[in-house]
């Protein structure tokens, strides 16, 4: 498994299954894709989706009917809790170079991770389906001991930028960017004020 940040604009998803899993899988690429749910019922979070949803028994109908349904899919999601329906669904993705990922059965070729970020950055976390809670746990610290990150990757993009202009050695830039990082007092600084670091930064770094 290589990890990958892939662009999901207008691309077409298929996900089986109404339930609590399903409706995370929903929620995750709902607004980023053209995201269609089968199930024979929906849970009260999925029916609030902005996702389309059909009500089907896909125990019930053909493979291909189920064909007809995945056809044209960029990322089909078994979400089931019959693992035997995911399965079966695998095998008709499979036989389609379809991308698949399944939430309860044998592994599918793609592996949705636990995911934080803000406005500057995205971080996705997987523990390859061994233990979701974990990647889960991770997620939450990562909360919980960096919560100025995003305004920090703003400072650190900002001051990169400036530095560029101000200062040729590339070895120097690194070693401020570097030293800005490892400064405890400005994250605290960054948490309540933002424009106070960027000028503390400033007037040490670029004004000395």
């Amino acid at each position: 498994m290589i990890p990958l940040f892939v662009d999901c604009s207008g691309k077409r998803i298929v996900i089986f299954g109404g339930g609590a899993v399903a409706s995370r899988k929903a929620a995750y690429f709902s607004g980023e894709a053209d995201v269609l749910v089968v199930s024979r019922s929906f849970s009260h979070k999925m029916s609030i989706l902005p996702v389309k949803r059909l009500m089907m028994d896909a125990a019930r109908v053909s493979d291909e009917a189920l064909d007809g349904i995945i056809d044209g899919a960029f990322l089909v999601i078994g979400a089931f809790s019959d693992s035997g329906q995911n399965n079966r669904i695998k095998n008709l993705c499979a036989a389609r170079a379809i991308l698949f990922n399944n939430a309860d059965g044998e592994a599918g070729d793609v592996i949705i991770p636990s995911v934080t970020g803000g406005n500057n950055y995205t971080l996705a976390i997987s523990t390859k389906g061994s233990s979701p809670a974990v990647a889960r746990f991770l997620r939450e610290q990562l909360e919980t001991h960096f919560p100025a990150l995003d305004a920090m990757v703003a400072l650190q993009r900002d001051l990169r930028g400036r530095l560029k202009q101000s200062e040729p050695s590339q070895s120097k830039r690194n070693a401020i960017l570097w030293e800005v990082l490892n400064d405890p007092g400005l994250w605290n600084i960054l948490k309540k004020d933002p424009a106070r670091a960027h000028r503390l930064v400033t007037e040490k770094f670029l004004y000395d």
